[in-house]
């Protein structure tokens, strides 16, 4: 079995085992949901599925913390260490209640508003670092 393929039996089997069926259409719907950049085609995404074709390390990276498991783990399929051991974000206490309605409301909003909104605080704190070099 070559890279590619073993890489495609990994991604279909963390798929499952997260709750999804391993179709093209599905993965699309769900990476897309999640990756930022230029958004996967469904022929794209077929041919991860198919063993085709590997993601890049961009793309591995959001496929691994939406299955929960780790980046190497699903491109090279090492054993042990398969879930990520505590969630990103996690402030804890540090948030105030006033920041957590703000970030709930955030992520209740659609993707494409999301998008938006984090285009606006870059620009905010690109103009708090940089202040007058307009």
């Amino acid at each position: 079995m070559n890279e590619k393929t073993a890489f495609a039996e990994r991604l279909a089997d963390a798929m499952r085992a997260a709750g999804y069926e391993p179709r093209p259409a599905v993965l699309e719907r769900e990476f897309n949901l999640r990756y930022w950049g230029k958004p996967v085609t469904l022929q794209g995404v077929r041919r991860w599925l198919c063993g085709e074709t590997l993601p890049q390390q961009e793309k591995l990276q959001v496929l691994a913390e939406w299955l929960g498991l780790e980046p190497q783990v699903l491109r090279f399929g090492e054993s042990g260490g398969y879930r990520i051991g505590e969630p990103r974000g996690s402030w804890g206490a540090s948030v105030s209640a006033e920041e957590r309605r703000v970030l709930q409301r955030y992520l209740a909003l659609p993707v494409e508003q999301r998008k938006v909104v984090a285009q606006v605080i870059e620009a905010f704190a690109r103009a708090a670092r940089d202040p007058g070099e307009d």
